[in-house]
């Protein structure tokens, strides 16, 4: 069974280079010894990055105005990577494969209004054991502003993600993006592997590898004297196995209920801080509301502001009664 797989990590500044060398390949040596040097000249890119991925938000920076702060805390990057498994991809052949990523990158330029301008990098991987696609972007949202009375575009990884159900949104609307265009493939699994990093992943899926090898080990002879030596030890060490499990699934529980809760903080926080910043400029607007009514109709503005207390004053008392 093949799945549709789409995954994303969140990148702040100094995270930045080490990701564009290893996306372009610009290094030497790699940690990952998945990655075949010989077969790098297969990789190819759907959209091209030809300066550093830091230059690269300079200039949509400069060139958009962004009015956006950045800091060490600052997610500028998103990236997602999208695959299925091997068999998939051997399966449907080359042409077919370019299609998929083709479409996968359509729809990361068409999801929640993004725009093609903002991926900075779309790059396809054929250099490891299975293909996949790298994409690049700059998180930014499109808004109305109720001061400019504009449409705005800014830098905001936490409201591009807004929602604690917003990886699962992007699983769904990719499964049917992807399966309406002609690919037959399951939904990823709504499990919260989607959240960990990259290097968790690895960890985690790496157990298929190791059993896949373990399988091909050829069978040994036995000892028929030793045989009730051996059934005891592999009983104690099932009995152990079973133990070891149970106690990796909380670890990963409570690592990913830890990352909701430090998710679901940050989004409360930041809307908190849009909510001051929308209430300051509510009374600046009201304030300067009675200040014009009072040059139109000649009376102290603290006078204006005493006759609407009372009326509001008055509704209230009439309501209690």
């Amino acid at each position: 069974m093949s799945y549709a797989i789409i995954r994303n990590s969140n990148y702040k500044k100094e995270n930045l280079a080490g990701l564009y060398k290893h996306n372009e390949r610009k290094n030497t040596n790699y940690s990952n010894k998945d990655i075949n040097k010989e077969k790098s000249i297969k990789n190819y890119s759907i959209k091209e990055c030809n300066t550093t991925y830091s230059k690269a938000i300079n200039n949509l920076i400069e060139k958009h105005n962004f009015k956006c702060r950045v800091t060490k805390q600052t997610n500028l990057l998103c990236e997602f990577i999208i695959t299925s498994n091997k068999e998939f991809f051997d399966n449907i052949g080359e042409e077919e494969m370019k299609r998929y990523f083709r479409t996968a990158y359509d729809f990361v330029a068409e999801y929640q209004n993004l725009g093609e301008e903002f991926i900075v990098s779309a790059k396809v991987h054929l250099d490891e054991s299975t293909p996949h696609l790298h994409i690049v972007f700059v998180p930014v949202i499109h808004k109305f502003d109720i001061k400019s009375g504009k449409e705005i575009t800014k830098i905001a990884c936490s409201e591009y993600w807004k929602g604690k159900d917003s990886y699962k949104r992007l699983q769904d609307n990719f499964y049917k993006y992807i399966t309406e265009r002609g690919f037959d493939l399951e939904r990823g699994k709504n499990n919260k592997v989607e959240h960990l990093t990259t290097e968790k992943l690895k960890q985690v899926t790496n157990y298929e590898n190791i059993k896949c090898e373990l399988e091909k080990e050829p069978v040994q002879k036995i000892d028929n004297s030793n045989m009730q030596m051996i059934i005891a030890q592999n009983q104690s060490l099932q009995a152990y196995t079973k133990k070891l499990r149970y106690y990796l699934a909380k670890s990963i529980k409570s690592i990913e209920q830890v990352e909701e809760l430090k998710e679901q903080n940050q989004q409360l926080l930041n809307e908190n801080n849009q909510l001051h910043k929308e209430n300051n400029f509510l009374k600046k607007y009201i304030d300067k509301t009675y200040e014009y009514i009072s040059i139109l109709i000649n009376i102290p503005k603290t006078s204006i502001k005493n006759m609407i207390n009372n009326f509001f004053r008055e509704i209230k008392e009439k309501e209690g009664e």
